[in-house]
């Protein structure tokens, strides 16, 4: 089972985050690890143009089937300039050993300003959590319910 605090195996891929700062926690509460755009040359992002996959220099092992980690944006550069990932949130799941890539997309509408992403600068962050894997078990009609049913989408009200 997941321990609170467990030890993961970081491989660094990209020698050059030994000079720009290996991923850690930016503060003492911070909830993800910050990830560097691990590019030869300035990358520039045209608003709406398609995701881009930019090198995070690292691969993590997890190993433990009750642990995942999230690639999220940072907020930061997602609110004052627009970066998200290409596919919102990036899932990385415990089995997969090699390098992270990040899928950069740059929301603004047509015609805003182009974003440029250097090298080394922590554009994504990695947060790892607890994961549930239920088993299942087939039936025809469900035991007990919350008499909630079929609602959904606005079904308790907006």
């Amino acid at each position: 089972m997941l321990t609170l605090a467990p030890t993961l195996e970081l491989k660094v891929l990209d020698p050059r985050l030994h000079d720009w700062g290996l991923p850690r926690y930016q503060t003492e509460l911070s909830a993800g690890i910050d990830l560097h755009a691990c590019l030869d040359e300035p990358l520039t992002l045209q608003p709406q143009a398609p995701a881009v996959l930019i090198p995070s220099g690292i691969a993590v092992l997890m190993n433990d089937p009750h642990m995942v980690a999230f690639l999220l944006a940072r907020s930061g550069l997602g609110h004052k300039k627009g970066l998200v990932l290409g596919q919102a949130v990036g899932t990385i799941d415990a089995d997969y050993a090699n390098q992270i890539f990040i899928s950069a997309w740059l929301r603004n509408p047509p015609g805003s300003e182009p974003l440029t992403i250097q090298p080394g600068e922590r554009i994504a962050q990695l947060v790892f959590l607890p994961i549930l894997r239920p088993s299942f078990e087939l039936v025809e009609e469900f035991g007990a319910t919350t008499g909630r049913g079929l609602g959904g989408f606005g079904s308790t009200g907006v």
